[in-house]
């Protein structure tokens, strides 16, 4: 009897010594030493509203209240062209020059009227000199003084008319730059005939510190848009850089063929990166209803088929939590089960911290 009872005594110790500590009391034989304690980084969980995201295709365009397009005033054989598209120029730089025969006809017109000027002061001075002698009347001295205004009044208009083309010398017109901004548009070639009733416009100029990204919506996801949202938007060209922006404008009316409805970011363009007719990929967040614990995207480890947090609330005390993630919306993950707001999780290097305790 006394040889059974040291035998399930010592049974008992065996077993025992098999059953796996608990996770605590292995938790409380690790530490974070104060190098691990540099390398990571702490974040708590906050409550969140669910957010969904809407993406979207576009294209980067010019502010059409920055855009100035620039026409001939005159006609006439292009001689030089001074830019070329894309070009940055400065307001009252030359773009063109145009010789014109409409030109050499305002020049003739102001050397006339410069000239019936002098001819008319000459006329009133000795209307006056006459009618201080009594040789005339004062009637004539009134008159020659109307010849005088006439005469001004067409020398100034010439003359502002010369200021308005912008003519220079040896029948010369000169198109100018009408602000600061790049050559966007560029329909001028040296050499090309211009007529003076020509339609087209030479250069267009656009200030792009700010553009603009139209975008289509489908008809089913008309009703999660709404002016004032945040816009994230990524480009071929600088794929791993995001611009932000937010939608300015909704336009009402559909495209017949598409059913989709435009709408417009407007983003602040400071690195002068965007460029119009660039092609571009919109990204929407709206509420979704309801809110959720979240925490970075990066806290969260998958592992066998679960994911998991490393909860932190000493560098002694780390636990390894499972949790059940609803989504992730880029950096944002949010959290339907595992975890409470204010609660602190190692969102760098966790997955060290989390082998180590592991393994």
């Amino acid at each position: 009897m006394k040889i059974n009872i040291l035998l399930f005594l010592s049974g008992l110790t065996i077993i025992s010594s098999c059953t796996p500590k608990p996770a605590a009391e292995e938790a409380g034989a690790f530490m974070l030493s104060d190098t691990m304690m540099r390398r990571i980084r702490l974040d708590s969980a906050v409550t969140q509203p669910v957010r969904s995201e809407l993406t979207l295709v576009g294209k980067v365009v010019a502010d059409e209240n920055r855009v100035i397009k620039v026409f001939p005033l005159v006609g006439g054989n292009v001689e030089d062209v001074k830019v070329e598209l894309g070009d940055y120029v400065r307001k009252g730089q030359t773009l063109a020059a145009i010789r014109s025969g409409e030109v050499a006809d305002l020049e003739r017109q102001s050397i006339q009227a410069q000239s019936d000027l002098l001819v008319a002061e000459k006329n009133l001075r000795v209307a006056q000199d006459l009618f201080e002698t009594k040789l005339t009347s004062q009637r004539e001295v009134v008159a020659a003084q109307k010849e005088v205004e006439k005469a001004q009044a067409e020398a100034t208009r010439v003359k502002e008319v010369f200021r308005i083309y912008g003519i220079g010398k040896a029948s010369m017109y000169t198109v100018k730059a009408p602000i600061d901004g790049y050559v966007i548009e560029k329909n001028v070639n040296r050499d090309m005939q211009l007529r003076s009733d020509n339609a087209d416009n030479l250069f267009t100029i656009g200030q792009i510190s700010e553009v603009w990204v139209l975008a289509n919506v489908n008809e089913s996801d008309i009703g999660r848009v709404r002016t004032g949202m945040e816009a994230t938007v990524q480009t071929l060209s600088y794929p791993d850089e995001l611009f932000k922006g937010h939608v300015d404008k909704i336009y009402t009316v559909l495209d017949p063929n598409t059913k989709a409805m435009t709408v417009r970011i407007r983003l602040n363009n400071k690195g002068m990166k965007l460029r119009p007719e660039m092609h571009a990929t919109v990204t929407l967040r709206y509420e979704d209803g309801g809110k959720l614990a979240t925490v970075p995207s990066a806290a969260v480890i998958f592992d066998r088929s679960k994911q998991y947090v490393m909860v932190f609330r000493n560098r002694s005390d780390i636990e390894t939590r499972e949790v059940s993630v609803l989504k992730s919306l880029g950096e944002v993950a949010y959290i339907s089960q595992g975890i409470k707001p204010g609660e602190k999780v190692i969102s760098k290097n966790q997955l060290l911290v989390y082998n180590a305790l592991n393994n």
